[in-house]
């Protein structure tokens, strides 16, 4: 079953300009396309799409990704380098996430620090008020 480019941009929540360029750049091979010219996406081109969007969304770059697919292109005898070029992106995502993890723990630590802040500021401002009222009815 064929889908269309806006099907399959809306499968993986992608615009069809993005499609359209990483079929250019060689991320997706060759779309074969239908009597009228219009793209027809095979099953395994979704799954070149889905590869690449979950890479994107990992961090790898554009430059990575083209690599990964002319070794893909090359056959059985690239497996070794795809392989090692998966660990040296997979390591690069790690330090990425603890980095993130750090970041984090930071914002939590800042959020944490306004909301006792605003805490003690809301209790001065009811102490006021509360005060203000007693004064207003005596």
């Amino acid at each position: 079953m064929a889908l269309a480019i806006k099907q399959v941009a809306e499968k993986f929540d992608v615009s069809q300009d993005t499609l359209r360029y990483y079929e250019r750049i060689g991320l997706i091979p060759h779309v074969n396309r239908n009597k009228s010219g219009n793209r027809d996406y095979t099953e395994e081109d979704c799954k070149w799409v889905e590869f690449i969007i979950c890479m994107r969304h990992a961090g790898l770059s554009i430059e990575v990704l083209i690599e990964y697919v002319d070794l893909f292109n090359q056959g059985d005898e690239s497996a070794e380098a795809r392989k090692d070029l998966l660990i040296e992106e997979r390591k690069q995502l790690a330090i990425r996430m603890e980095v993130m993890k750090k970041t984090l723990e930071r914002l939590d630590s800042k959020i944490s620090r306004y909301e006792q802040t605003i805490g003690k500021r809301e209790k001065t401002l009811r102490r006021s008020a509360e005060q203000s009222d007693n004064e207003i009815s005596d």
